[in-house]
């Protein structure tokens, strides 16, 4: 009778743990397009067996089984961390490429082109008013967009200082979650056992990592400590340290929880590429426009200095101004009028020497061998190459990406047909012990039924 009760209540720990095991693969499905989430297996455990000592044997459930590779994580973040900086880099100069477009009819190189073309037409008819007024006309379009240029510029710079306010607090505000998992992990034994918690700390690392690259080194304890760039704390045990944004000389400049200077060493993800574009690219392309706008401004003044105005008198007036701290915002047409425009030589008053040096001077190699157009046409191509250099590094990184996390599926996902076959094996094995249960419950009642009389007579 001894051995009956124990073999029901055997298998009656069977069903219990059987029951354990429908659980978690309902988890697995129910989460199996969680953020984060990596597949758990149950497992199964032999209880001892000795009868001798009153030890029945059986199973009973063990604990979950995480299948997360936490290398393959690594790898996951890497490729996000390349993204979100290409993304960046692709979104900011998308916004920039049209402002050093080379074809359209406005913009600075078809301005360019239409000022000498004024000298040109000036040549032909140097004491001609109306060719006279447009040069002063068409002057002031070629330094309008020049100026033009130069705000698209800083415009876009400033939605870059904002997008790294917004993308700092961000990093805050996932640093402090994962600060806060830490806490749960480090005040109780059994979070380890928490997929709900290992869930989220692994999706906010991965979202961290899309806005700065990050190293995640895991504690003894099952905290994780995460530093910046591998080198800047961000995240010590249950404790978030906190970075901030300031400009320092119109440049962005990181600052650590204690207030030192950082930036060098946050070169990746989306942070990375933000300050990329506002201390070193952008100020490339606006440093390139002061040169082109003070040579430009410097070389046409200078010619029309050598020649003589419509009363034959040296000009009293420059075509061309601007402030030398910031050339290509500030160039604009003086107060200059039509007769004070120098198109003869000093030699020959009335003619139309000048002009026609001025005119030559659109092919004069004026700027590091360059002239006035080959320069702007250098900068406009390195613009369209940093486009399209982020566009193809975007696409690159995506497909890395999908790569890694197809890999990362492949040990730690959801397969909801595996899912499903071994559901098929737990159902058999529960009908199975449930066909037990009754067979013993059967023998069961057989033997009280032979006791019973045995035990009245």
């Amino acid at each position: 009778m001894a051995s009956l009760t124990g073999a029901l209540f055997n298998s009656a720990r069977a069903l219990g743990a059987l029951n354990s095991t429908f659980d978690t693969i309902e988890n697995n499905v129910t989460n199996a397009n969680t953020p984060g989430y990596a597949r758990q297996d149950p497992s199964l455990q032999a209880d001892p067996f000795d009868p001798l000592h009153g030890l029945a044997g059986g199973v009973s459930v063990g604990p979950l089984l995480n299948s997360r590779a936490e290398y393959l994580e690594q790898a996951v973040r890497n490729q996000q961390t390349t993204l979100g900086g290409a993304q960046q880099r692709s979104s900011d100069l998308n916004q920039v490429e049209p402002l050093f477009s080379l074809t359209s009819t406005a913009g600075v190189a078809n301005a360019l082109s239409s000022f000498f073309n004024t000298f040109s037409q000036l040549s032909v008819n140097p004491n001609d008013q109306v060719n006279r007024q447009a040069v002063i006309t068409q002057a002031g379009n070629l330094a309008q967009q020049i100026n033009q240029s130069v705000a698209g510029i800083e415009q876009v710079s400033s939605n870059v200082t904002s997008q790294t306010t917004t993308v700092v607090t961000q990093i805050n505000q996932l640093a402090a979650q994962i600060a806060q998992i830490n806490q749960h992990y480090r005040s109780d034994a059994n979070a380890a056992q928490d997929e709900s918690l290992d869930t989220q700390l692994h999706s906010a690392l991965q979202t961290l990592s899309g806005l700065a690259g990050v190293s995640a080194i895991k504690t003894s304890d099952g905290a994780v400590n995460v530093y910046l760039g591998g080198q800047v704390p961000l995240v010590l045990g249950d404790n978030a340290t906190p970075i901030s944004s300031t400009s320092i000389s119109s440049q962005t400049a990181i600052l650590d929880a204690s207030g030192n200077d950082v930036t060098a060493k946050i070169t990746s993800g989306q942070l990375g590429a933000l300050i990329q574009e506002k201390n070193t690219t952008f100020p490339g392309y606006v440093a390139n426009l002061n040169t082109l706008a003070q040579s430009l401004a410097d070389s046409v003044n200078g010619a029309l200095a050598q020649g003589v105005d419509q009363s034959g008198n040296p000009p009293a007036t420059n075509l061309f101004t601007y402030n030398a701290a910031n050339p290509a915002a500030s160039l604009a047409v003086t107060n200059i009028t039509p007769a004070q425009i120098a198109a003869a030589s000093a030699g020959a008053p009335g003619g139309n020497g000048n002009a026609i040096a001025l005119t030559q001077l659109a092919s004069a190699p004026s700027i590091n061998g360059f002239s006035f157009t080959q320069f702007y046409g250098n900068l406009a191509s390195q613009v369209g190459t940093d486009v399209a250099s982020a566009q193809q590094d975007q696409s690159q990184a995506q497909d890395q990406l999908t790569q890694a996390e197809a890999q990362r599926s492949q040990v730690s996902g959801v397969d909801l047909n595996e899912e499903a076959t071994q559901l098929l094996q737990y159902q058999q094995a529960y009908s199975a012990v449930g066909k037990m249960v009754s067979v013993l419950d059967g023998l069961t009642s057989v033997v009280l039924n032979m006791i019973q009389p045995s035990a009245t007579g």
